[in-house]
């Protein structure tokens, strides 16, 4: 990675922590796909592109951190709402866990090398 590469620099990041970020959306209650991207993508650094979220949901099925269900659309078709399992709610839990300390050791470090 170049040290000047930002666009790598926050591709990582974002890998490393959007799955989290959407736990933490669902944690409020359930949501279907356009309302979490729009939530999330209030934020650019945060979020990308919408064509990452699809992906990321069937990811968090797969580990069984979010359920699905249809719901019928006030206008147009049914959505698919997601909302977070208990296997979820402990993910996100042992994540918040972990990052506060992660967090502030990067930032301490980094104001020491500012």
């Amino acid at each position: 990675m170049e040290p000047d590469d930002e666009g790598s620099v926050l591709t990582q990041l974002r890998r490393g922590t959007l799955e989290y970020c959407v736990l933490a959306y669902l944690a409020q209650g359930p949501s279907y796909g356009q309302d979490i991207a729009r939530a999330l993508g209030s934020d650019p650094v945060l979020f990308g592109s919408e064509g990452t979220l699809y992906p990321l949901l069937t990811r968090l099925r797969r580990r069984r951190w979010v359920e699905t269900t249809w719901q019928p659309s006030p206008a147009g078709p049914p959505r698919r709402y997601h909302a977070l399992t208990d296997e979820g709610r402990a993910a996100l839990r042992a994540f918040a866990q972990t990052w506060e300390p992660f967090r502030a050791g990067v930032d301490r470090l980094m104001k020491g090398a500012q």
